[in-house]
């Protein structure tokens, strides 16, 4: 009778582990397999955070650790220490592709976002009123680069614009604050739109042009003193109410501002000014390591993780419906076509160094 009570038992617990082992085999969630470590503009320092985004890559394999950089200063980091980098634009990629030792890396462009002006509604209106600036409503508009760049060269200061009387916060010389042109892709690409504009609406492609625009750009850099690394700082003195009142953003930083449903007062007043000359930034993924190949083909193509990246503000690579139709409920603040911005190219890495170069001397 022992015998069989015992073999009974035997059997029960050995269903029973063999019932919880299946159970908990049909939920257990997807186990990276690769762990890798990036250097990244602070920008996507969000969306590498967002724990749907964590566990999108973990479901397809990877684990993904960053630490952020200016984009043009990538390639003065110890990069063999890294499996992949990831600058805001697709300018310093090969600078970065040469010093990590992996020139012709194939990389990838996952997604984009244009520059724009964020502006207090004040300055808005002032610059408006002086025509720096139109507005399509209460919160959008585009800034005229043409007259700013006159009253950039001009030194002119909010007071001598009619109805900047007002307005007390408004005061001397008019300027967007901007990031350290050497080192960031934000303040660089700045330069190279502005350059263009300066330069009778050409690319700068040499001495002479450098010469003929670079007076203008130390101004537009001079004025401003201490140049921040990143746009992730002057962003949120931004939106807590401080800093200044023009300054120069991603739209993604704006749009995934919106989309996260801020609490009152955070936009209160916030204008987007899209330049009517820029400079697209295309996020472009560097592999490094072979344990990274295939990361950047996955952010750029998985469905997921596209709409992720929407839900951050990002534009992905043909996917204006995308965007689109992910902010429509922030339309008033949006330029989702970018209709009516002449979207111009970069100068070269050479040229457009030496022009940040001049512009800080």
């Amino acid at each position: 009778m022992r015998r069989i009570l015992g073999i009974a038992l035997a059997v029960l617990l050995l269903g029973g582990v063999i019932a919880v082992a299946l159970a908990g085999g049909k939920d257990e969630p997807a186990t990276a397999t690769k762990t890798v470590k990036g250097v990244i503009g602070s920008e996507k320092s969000e969306y590498f955070r967002d724990p749907d985004v964590v566990k999108a890559l973990a479901d397809k394999g990877y684990t993904v650790k960053t630490e952020t950089s200016g984009s043009w200063a990538m390639d003065q980091l110890a990069l063999k220490d890294f499996d992949f980098a990831f600058p805001s634009s697709s300018e310093p990629a090969p600078e970065i592709e040469a010093a990590a030792g992996v020139k012709g890396a194939q990389t990838t462009k996952p997604f984009f976002s244009p520059l724009v002006v964020i502006a207090r509604a004040n300055a808005a209106k002032v610059l408006v009123d002086n025509g720096l600036a139109t507005t399509n409503g209460k919160n959008s508009g585009t800034l005229l680069m043409g007259p700013y760049l006159k009253a950039a060269a001009e030194d002119r200061k909010w007071q001598q614009l009619s109805g900047s009387a007002a307005f007390s916060e408004l005061t001397g010389t008019v300027f967007i604050k901007t990031t350290d042109p050497t080192t960031s892709n934000s303040g660089a690409l700045f330069l190279a739109a502005t350059s263009n504009v300066a330069n009778d609406k050409t690319v700068v492609s040499d001495d002479a042009g450098i010469d003929r625009t670079a007076p203008l750009m130390q101004k537009l850099i001079r004025v401003q003193g201490a140049l921040e690394p990143s746009t992730d700082d002057p962003f949120r003195a931004f939106i807590s109410g401080s800093g200044e009142p023009l300054i120069l953003a991603y739209e993604s930083q704006v749009a995934s501002l919106l989309q996260q449903k801020p609490g009152p007062g955070a936009t209160d007043g916030m204008v987007v000014l899209y330049p009517d000359t820029t400079v697209n930034s295309p996020h472009t993924f560097v592999p490094i390591s072979e344990n990274a190949k295939e990361l950047g083909s996955l952010l750029a193509n998985d469905p997921k993780l596209r709409a992720l990246a929407v839900r951050h503000g990002f534009r992905p690579q043909n996917g204006v419906a995308e965007f689109t139709a992910a902010t429509a409920a922030h339309a008033a603040y949006l330029n989702p076509e970018l209709t009516g911005i002449r979207q111009v190219s970069a100068p070269t890495v050479k040229i457009l160094m030496a022009l940040a170069a001049r512009a800080k001397s």
